[in-house]
């Protein structure tokens, strides 16, 4: 069952996705060559706490025959889609990696993915990222009273499959509220005018997944990580949004922070 939330409580949501997009910004200028991947989930993980927080992926288990997320935030890298446990892995010159940051905040959620390039990326890579950033724009201006989810589905996947993209299509967004996943699941591809009808206070993941490749993937033995499974790269970007009486709004609004990281570096 979806679940149409209050002015107040998605004030609540609007405070923690607040803070993952803080814990974004903060981490651009530390994404660089030579980081590992546990340095940056134990900043993350301090930077929660001081301010009331704890990461709901910590420990997550979505069923018994998974075992307990061992890390604060989600680290994904190069070929890897999503899921990936922050190793001591150091990263390279190059690489692009996805961190995906939730945050528990007075018992609300917020949840959001940024997909960082490692000094210099390549323009195969760069090219990759911001259509995958333009692919979570075009979603997010689908949401709005009486649109279908299968409208913000099929932008995504025009958009990606017109620069010869492959979109992820086991995975999708979710909605999210009190706790990380509920109801309704977001697809990233779609027909317009079909699936559920948006209203005013469902709030939910838009969260496209893009391959440079093939858009199929398969799952490492870690029992977590997911990977292209032609070894290609994979970019993400995440937004927890609110359906409101004009629109959307966006809950996790990293793209303000990290420009202002960006502006003064």
């Amino acid at each position: 069952m979806v679940t149409l939330r209050s002015g107040r409580e998605i004030e609540g949501m609007r405070r923690a996705g607040d803070l993952v997009a803080r814990a974004l910004g903060m981490l651009r200028p530390l994404v660089r060559t030579g980081v590992r991947l546990d340095e940056l989930d134990r900043v993350v993980g301090e930077f929660l706490a001081s301010h009331g927080a704890v990461s709901p992926y910590e420990g997550y288990r979505p069923s018994p025959s998974v075992p307990p997320f061992p890390g604060t935030v989600c680290a994904s890298v190069n070929e890897q889609v999503v899921h990936g446990i922050p190793s001591p892995r150091r990263l390279r010159n190059g690489d692009v990696v996805g961190i995906d940051v939730g945050a528990l905040l007075d018992g609300w959620m917020g949840d959001a993915c940024y997909t960082y390039a490692v000094g210099e990326a390549s323009p195969r890579a760069g090219r990759l990222l911001g259509v995958a950033r333009e692919c979570l724009e075009a979603g997010v201006a689908e949401v709005r009273p009486g649109a279908r989810l299968g409208d913000v589905g099929a932008a995504i996947q025009e958009l990606a499959e017109r620069h010869g993209y492959g979109v992820v299509r086991e995975l999708g967004g979710h909605g999210v509220g009190r706790k990380l996943h509920e109801e309704p699941h977001v697809n990233h591809f779609g027909r317009r005018g079909r699936g559920l009808r948006l209203r005013e206070g469902m709030t939910f993941t838009i969260e496209p997944m893009l391959n440079e490749g093939s858009p199929e993937i398969r799952f490492l033995g870690d029992g977590w990580t997911v990977a292209t499974a032609d070894g290609s790269l994979s970019a993400q970007y995440e937004h927890t949004v609110a359906v409101t009486a004009g629109g959307c709004e966006v809950l996790t609004p990293w793209h303000r922070y990290i420009r202002e990281v960006q502006a003064t570096a």
